[in-house]
C-alpha cells in the first residue's frame, strides 16, 4: 500500500510503512501532536502537587511523542492519535515514578485504605461510605479527609502494573501501552478483553457520584474543576471522590487476582 493509499485510509497523521518517517513527516507530526503533549502534561499536573513541574511532565510527553513516531505501524487498526496517547502519558507516568513526590507513609496510608474498603465491602456486600471506611481504619473523618488530599496525584490505578502483576498472565511482562498495537496474539487479545471486563465492571459497582466523576473525568474529559460545576460541589471535593474512586478501584482489582 503506497502513502497515498495510506493517506486515504488513516489520515495524514498515518505512516507511509512501519518504522521511522522522513524528517518533514516526523517534523510535520511533532508540530501537529505538540498540543495533545501539553495538554496531557497539564491535565496530569492538575491531580499533581505544586512541586511537580510541568514543563518537566510536557519534556516526557515529548519523548513519548518521539516514541510513538519511530515506533507506529501504520499497517495496524489503530489511530496515530490513539497510540501517541498512550506513549505520552506513559512516558509522563515513567517521570512521575522517576521523581515520587508521595512521601512512604503516605503510601502505606493508601494501601491501608484500600485493606479497609474490602474489609467493609465484604461484610456488607454493598459499597462503604466515609464513615465505615474511617471507622475500620481507626481514624476521625477529618484524618481520612487529609489522606485523601494528600494521596492527589498519586499513581493509584496504574493498568500497567495490573497487567504485568496478573498471576494468571503467560505475558505478564507486557504492558498495557503494548497491547495497542495488537501484534495478531490471540491470547494477548483475550487478555485485554478481560482487563477491559474487569474495569468496566468494577467501574459499575462504584456509588454513583463515583462513577459520575470517573466518567466525567476519563471519557468526557472534563477538569476537576468542570465537574465540580456539573456537580455542586468543589473542585476539592471532588479531588477526594476523585481519589476514593481509583482506590475503590484498586481494591476491586487486587480482590480479582487473588480470586
Amino acid at each position: 500500500m503506497g502513502k497515498l493509499q495510506l493517506q486515504r485510509k488513516y489520515g495524514k497523521a498515518y505512516f507511509e510503512s512501519s518504522g521511522a518517517t522522513d524528517e518533514a513527516e516526523r517534523g510535520a507530526l511533532i508540530a501537529r501532536y505538540a498540543s495533545l503533549v501539553k495538554f496531557l502534561a497539564n491535565r496530569m499536573a492538575m491531580r499533581l502537587p505544586p512541586s511537580v513541574s510541568v514543563d518537566d511532565l510536557i519534556s516526557a510527553g515529548m519523548i513519548g511523542l518521539l516514541d510513538a513516531i519511530e515506533k507506529f505501524d501504520p499497517c495496524r487498526k489503530v489511530q496515530f492519535k490513539t497510540y501517541a496517547e498512550f506513549r505520552i502519558r506513559g512516558a509522563i507516568l515513567d517521570e512521575l515514578r522517576n521523581i515520587d513526590p508521595v512521601p512512604r507513609s503516605t503510601r502505606k496510608k493508601i494501601h491501608d485504605m484500600g485493606k479497609a474498603i474490602t474489609a467493609v465491602e465484604k461484610k456488607l456486600r454493598r459499597p462503604a461510605d466515609d464513615v465505615e471506611i474511617a471507622e475500620e481504619m481507626g481514624i476521625d473523618l477529618d484524618t481520612y479527609y487529609e489522606i485523601l488530599d494528600k494521596a492527589r496525584g498519586i499513581e493509584l490505578l496504574s493498568l500497567d502494573d495490573y497487567v504485568r502483576s496478573n498471576k494468571d498472565n503467560s505475558e505478564s511482562k507486557e504492558s498495557y501501552k503494548g497491547l495497542i498495537q495488537g501484534d495478531d496474539n490471540p491470547e494477548r487479545d483475550v487478555m485485554f478483553l478481560e482487563l477491559r471486563r474487569v474495569v468496566a465492571n468494577a467501574i459499575k459497582r462504584l456509588p454513583k457520584k463515583e462513577q459520575m466523576v470517573v466518567s466525567l473525568y476519563y471519557y468526557d474529559e472534563l477538569t476537576l474543576k468542570e465537574i465540580g460545576m456539573v456537580m455542586g460541589l468543589t473542585e476539592s471535593r471532588i479531588s477526594q471522590i476523585h481519589t476514593r474512586a481509583i482506590i475503590r478501584l484498586r481494591a476491586k482489582l487486587k480482590m480479582y487476582q487473588e480470586t
